[in-house]
């Protein structure tokens, strides 16, 4: 009796090894890249079409403002439907913000600014630049509408290295503290710096980089929201204007004033575990009976 069921043990065994093998295969394709940091400024948690996992913004009734103005757009461009939500939805300050990333060791890295201009209607009104780990400029004198227009998705793209505790960006480098780095959004002189959602991948394959579509040769213009017909005059006016959706110095006002944006978003991580682990859940029915056969061996 012993014997047989040792047997048995000596079957099963690879069997559960190959389940093991299978599930971590599945949990490794679920995020294809190897994301470190994702958030979805100004908005709630969200899964996009690569599978990336946004989480709720940090900031959250700590610094700035959260807005979902963009929701007021019929669609955003260059974007896939569910993508959308990560170009509503914002963050921006009246003065100079940041986030603070955490690295995981040595390696390439590259680091996706996702921004998209929902208000202004002209260029040259919200210009601004952005710095990492107090030193780097990374992006400068960004004028969103400039580069691609209103209501159009626009990622910004920065690859820096990480080597014994110091960090590589172009002909520069600097000191990393307690493994992380200060991504800041510098207050200029043409409104307020703003930011959609970010993104930091590291040891990334570039052909395999989430990308956006190829903007049309000449821009697709956004249909205006009715309530936001009268107000184009004053978003071509001065950029401090307290008129400003995402420009507004008077965040108070701001956030009272802000327009809802209809039901709540559902929640992407209750679909998206069920759907993940059913191979898993096969696996294991397809194994079932080899087991009971070999039981009655």
């Amino acid at each position: 009796m012993t014997s047989t069921l040792q047997h048995m043990v000596r079957l099963v065994l690879p069997g559960i090894a190959l389940l093991l093998a299978l599930s971590r295969t599945i949990l490794a394709a679920s995020q294809p890249h190897n994301v470190i940091y994702a958030i979805n400024a100004g908005g709630d948690a969200h899964v996009d079409s690569y599978g990336i996992k946004y989480a709720r913004d940090p900031l959250m009734g700590k610094v700035g403002t959260e807005s979902d103005y963009g929701k007021q757009l019929l669609m955003i461009n260059r974007v896939k439907p569910n993508d959308e939500l990560l170009y509503q939805t914002e963050r921006y300050h009246h003065d100079t913000f940041g986030y603070e990333l955490p690295l995981a060791g040595d390696g390439e890295y590259v680091l996706i600014l996702k921004f998209c201009e929902v208000y202004f209607n002209a260029p040259n009104m919200k210009v601004f630049d952005v710095v990492l780990n107090n030193r780097h400029m990374v992006v400068t004198d960004l004028d969103i509408f400039s580069l691609v227009g209103r209501g159009t998705a626009h990622d910004e793209y920065v690859y820096f290295t990480v080597s014994r505790g110091r960090l590589y960006f172009k002909e520069e480098d600097s000191e990393i503290r307690g493994g992380k780095v200060k991504l800041e959004f510098l207050k200029g002189y043409k409104d307020n710096p703003k930011i959609n959602a970010i993104v930091l991948i590291k040891g990334y394959d570039e052909s395999s980089l989430p990308r956006l579509s190829p903007q049309a040769s000449e821009q697709q213009q956004i249909p205006e929201p009715l309530g936001d017909l009268q107000n184009n005059g004053a978003a071509s006016a001065s950029t401090g204007s307290p008129s400003s959706a995402d420009g507004d110095t008077q965040t108070d006002s701001k956030s009272k004033n802000r327009k809802t944006s209809g039901p709540k978003q559902p929640n992407p991580y209750s679909l998206d575990e069920s759907s993940m682990m059913l191979p898993v859940f096969i696996a294991i029915g397809a194994f079932i009976p080899l087991l009971f056969c070999l039981c009655r061996l």
